[in-house]
């Protein structure tokens, strides 16, 4: 089955790609369309954005759609960054890694958790997909690492004692909640397709 990516981020394609290979799926790229659409994400749950997402690309591309919305929950923050991880401050990645580690200065609960909700939405009438994973840790003082994206130069996965920038993609790809969703939503398709 050929699936787009409704998203122009590559390293989260690179990271999802792999993973989707032995349930009989083909990724494609969304950042490879002419014209992908922009998506405004206005629900207030991970669910409701990704399937926001999958329901206009799939509108647009005329394929079945995987969309994901994850972001980062920190408990000394009651739960922010959350669905507005991505866009919290303007700017770079670094711009809000440095607004978090602000944001938590001094704080003694420095547990965190990412959350990842995927939805794969059908061109057709069948009803979408959808799963939700958790990969829980805590935040570090400074960033450390060069791989990975967003806040992975401060998240330290349980187990751990170094970022998943350290760590590097294998391991990532075997624990983050975006590698569980993954999963779980690659077991699914699997069914589907057979």
């Amino acid at each position: 089955m050929r699936m787009i990516l409704a998203s122009t981020n590559r390293g989260k394609y690179r990271e999802m790609k792999e993973q989707l290979l032995p349930c009989g799926t083909e990724l494609l790229f969304g950042g490879d369309l002419p014209s992908p659409p922009h998506v405004e994400e206005t629900g207030a749950t991970y669910e409701e954005n990704a399937l926001l997402k999958a329901r206009a690309w799939a509108l647009s591309a005329k394929l079945p759609v995987i969309a994901d919305d994850s972001g980062l929950e920190v408990d000394a923050l009651g739960g922010a960054p959350g669905v507005h991880s991505a866009r919290v401050v303007p700017g770079k990645d670094s711009a809000r890694t440095e607004w978090l580690l602000e944001a938590i200065k001094g704080a003694d609960d420095r547990s965190a958790r990412f959350v990842c909700s995927i939805a794969v939405v059908f061109p057709d009438e069948r009803s979408p997909l959808t799963v939700t994973e958790y990969c829980t840790g805590r935040i570090a003082e400074s960033p450390a690492g060069e791989s990975g994206f967003g806040y992975d130069p401060v998240f330290i996965p349980d187990g751990y004692d170094k970022t998943f920038s350290e760590l590097g993609p294998d391991i990532k790809n075997a624990v983050s909640h975006r590698a569980k969703a993954v999963k779980s939503i690659a077991e699914i398709l699997k069914r589907v397709i057979e």
